[in-house]
C-alpha cells in the first residue's frame, strides 16, 4: 500500500486544485485540518475508491495515523458500506469499528479516550469536481454545513 505524496495529511501537501487528483492504487484521497483550534463541523473530507470497508479502511487510519497519531476506534454508519466487521488490524495495531444506522455521511476517528476527528465521506462514485468542492468545503475553518448540506450546495447525491 502506498500513500501518495498529494494526499498524504500534513500541511502543504492538500489536494491539488484540479479535477486531475492522483487516483493511483493505493493512494487515499484525503484532505484533513489539524490546526489547534478545531474549528468547523469536520475536521477533513475522504474519498474512497469504493464501498469495500475492508480495502478502504485501513489506507485511512494509515495516513491519519502519520498526522495525529494512532487510531484507536472509527464509528461509520453500517448501511454506507458493504460489510462492516468489528474490527481490524492495521499496521499491527487493532482498530476497533463501532456502526450505527445514522446515515449521515461521516466517519469518525478516534485517537486516544476522547480526542475525534469527524470526516464527510464523499461517496465513491461522486463527480471528481463535485467531489473537490465538497471536500474544500469540509476543511474550511468555523463551517457549520453538515455533510447532507455540503452534498446539496455541491450537488453530490448522498449516499447514506
Amino acid at each position: 500500500m502506498s500513500v501518495d505524496p498529494c494526499t498524504t495529511p500534513s500541511a502543504g501537501r492538500l489536494l491539488p486544485d484540479g479535477n486531475d487528483w492522483p487516483r493511483a492504487p493505493g493512494a487515499v484521497v484525503l484532505r484533513l485540518e489539524t490546526t489547534a483550534s478545531r474549528l468547523g463541523a469536520h475536521d477533513g473530507a475522504w474519498w474512497p475508491r469504493s464501498r469495500d470497508l475492508a480495502a478502504e479502511l485501513p489506507a485511512l487510519i494509515t495516513a491519519v495515523a502519520e498526522s495525529v497519531g494512532p487510531i484507536q476506534r472509527v464509528g461509520l454508519d453500517a448501511a454506507a458500506w458493504d460489510e462492516v466487521p468489528g474490527r481490524m488490524t492495521v499496521d499491527d495495531r487493532v482498530v476497533h469499528i463501532d456502526w450505527f444506522p445514522v446515515g449521515d455521511d461521516t466517519v469518525i476517528l478516534t485517537r486516544g479516550d476522547h480526542d475525534h476527528f469527524l470526516l464527510l465521506v464523499v461517496p465513491p462514485d461522486a463527480d471528481p469536481a463535485a467531489a473537490q468542492a465538497a471536500m474544500a468545503a469540509a476543511v474550511l475553518a468555523g463551517a457549520s454545513d453538515s455533510a447532507r448540506q455540503i452534498f446539496v450546495k455541491t450537488g453530490i447525491t448522498s449516499a447514506a
